[in-house]
């Protein structure tokens, strides 16, 4: 499969990182090119939008864990977002949704 990587600078602190695809063996490379250097700069919030991301394998749940521990080594933070219910799921199941910052997906007509 694939996954593409869109990612803009919200504000001077806040960085956005819209995924698209599934994150597996494969494609977690590319996502851990991209988000390391980012949570690795002191004081950067980045955001990681999921919410077109329907599969994610070990592989990609350990690129967010390794992000994690990055992030919380160089005082940024790290944030997932727009989690849909499946990939919540597995973050829940894994016991990572204790450990990371998770914000799953809004429903509709929900507050």
């Amino acid at each position: 499969m694939n996954l593409d990587i869109k990612h803009s600078l919200e504000s001077t602190n806040h960085e956005v990182v819209h995924l698209i695809g599934e994150i597996d063996a494969f494609t977690a490379p590319k996502l851990k090119e991209t988000l390391f250097p980012l949570v690795e700069k002191e004081g950067l919030v980045v955001k990681v939008d999921l919410s077109e991301v329907n599969y994610i394998d070990s592989t990609g749940l350990g690129i967010f864990v390794g992000a994690y521990k990055s992030s919380h080594n160089s005082n940024s933070k790290l944030q997932l977002i727009g989690l849909n219910e499946r990939v919540y799921r597995l973050f829940s199941i894994t016991g990572l949704d204790e450990i990371i910052d998770i914000v799953p997906e809004k429903k509709e007509g929900a507050r």
